[in-house]
């Protein structure tokens, strides 16, 4: 089916731009015509994505989603008039065109599954593949709980991480005004006079002059410099997978945030994996697709060399075990469910163990940050207010009243 741009007015009489499929432009009239749109202009598009500019679909719309699927499935009410209601009452166009999509895919005799797999740009693998597990075992309903949860997690996880970087980057900018402010107005005001008394310059005020010179002559450089570096590591990192792996390997090193990013991935590789398992899934296949969401190149080349060795015939247990990434407490727990057939509980709990974990090393980060912000700004007027004044306390020390 031909995929069409289209420019429509909706009920506020505001225009709107969107991509769905249609058979034709007649066709793609009465599906906008269902969305409550009135079809301005359409044409065939030649790209392959639906999603355009205007919006995008956020977590809290899948969480939405799969909230408002899971009730009215657990209510026995069709999947297709469950979406029909979840479009009616979205406000985020994008959404809404997402969700009119599934519809026409469902109602054209595909599966919910194969449905919000056309949508890659907002269904993950893994949410596809927990949904299909649903479908075949028939507990969509427990999956789209489960799914809920998860993306619940994910949101107050991104929160936090939102929560401990705000208050470095506030202080860290404040920090960097100061600076310019001191070296390129105040200091060069005092050059002159210091230069001026007549006596040797100690080495401490040559060093601040050179700086101070350096921020008047190059500012925009010092400025653009952290940029320059960011993308420039970005654009290496995308080129090159031996950087992207050394890179995610330092990642985990790095003090006080290296631990806190491995229990981050524990946390997700446990409760997805545990969500995986128990909505049906096979050990290689929730392996397989944890691979895809963990975030660390380190840690995917792990679960890959896991899977292999599992699927040669090795015990899970021992596999993890031998890769060395995994602390003993996910060994341990790995062993656990093993043994009593509980992995899914076993594995939840290692979830829960590391959320707690992340929450409390957030908290602790988040109280060092503050006096350490403090202490560098103390440092830098520290070294300012002695350079500059240190050879004028000496010269008024020298004169002879």
């Amino acid at each position: 089916m031909p995929l069409y741009t289209y420019k429509a007015i909706d009920g506020d009489g505001k225009s709107v731009l969107g991509r769905t499929d249609a058979v034709n432009l007649f066709d793609l009239e009465q599906r906008l015509s269902r969305m409550g749109l009135d079809l301005v202009t359409g044409a065939p598009s030649a790209q392959k994505s639906r999603l355009i500019g205007g919006g995008k679909v956020k977590r809290a719309d899948l969480i939405n989603f799969c909230y408002h699927m899971e009730q009215l499935s657990s209510a026995g009410v069709p999947i297709v008039e469950g979406l029909v209601d979840l479009r009616d009452s979205t406000d985020n166009l994008r959404f809404k065109e997402v969700v009119s999509g599934l519809v026409e895919t469902i109602e054209g005799g595909k599966s919910l599954s194969q449905a919000l797999a056309d949508f890659p740009e907002v269904f993950s693998k893994v949410f596809v593949s927990l949904v299909r597990s649903g479908e075949q075992t028939g507990r969509l309903a427990e999956v789209l709980k489960a799914l809920t949860e998860s993306l619940k997690w994910e949101d107050e996880l991104a929160a936090q991480t939102k929560k401990l970087m705000m208050y470095p980057a506030f202080v860290g900018s404040a920090v960097l005004l100061v600076t310019f402010f001191l070296m390129i107005y105040l200091v060069p005001q005092m050059t002159g006079f210091i230069k001026n008394m007549g006596q040797d310059i100690p080495l401490q005020t040559r060093i601040l002059i050179v700086v101070s010179g350096l921020f008047v002559d190059y500012w925009w450089a010092i400025l653009a410099a952290p940029f320059a570096l960011f993308f420039g590591l970005k654009a290496f990192i995308a080129a090159d997978p031996r950087a992207a792996f050394l890179f995610d390997h330092v990642k985990l090193r790095v003090p006080m945030i290296g631990p806190i990013l491995r229990k981050i991935i524990l946390s997700r590789f446990a409760s997805s994996f545990a969500l995986m398992y128990s909505s049906g899934i096979t050990v290689l296949d929730a392996i397989r697709s944890t691979e895809e969401i963990v975030g660390n190149k380190p840690m995917e080349n792990a679960l890959h060399t896991v899977g292999q060795q599992i699927a040669e015939g090795k015990n899970m247990t021992l596999a993890f075990q031998e890769i060395g990434l995994f602390p003993p407490l996910v060994i341990r727990m790995l062993r656990i469910g093993e043994n009593t057939g509980a992995l899914d509980r076993a594995l939840l709990n290692v979830s829960y163990f590391y959320n707690r974990e992340v929450k409390e090393s957030i908290d602790k980060v988040q109280a060092l940050i503050e006096p350490v912000m403090t202490l560098v700004l103390g440092a830098i007027l520290g070294w300012v207010m002695l350079s500059v004044l240190g050879p004028v306390y000496d010269t008024i020390s020298k004169m002879k009243f």
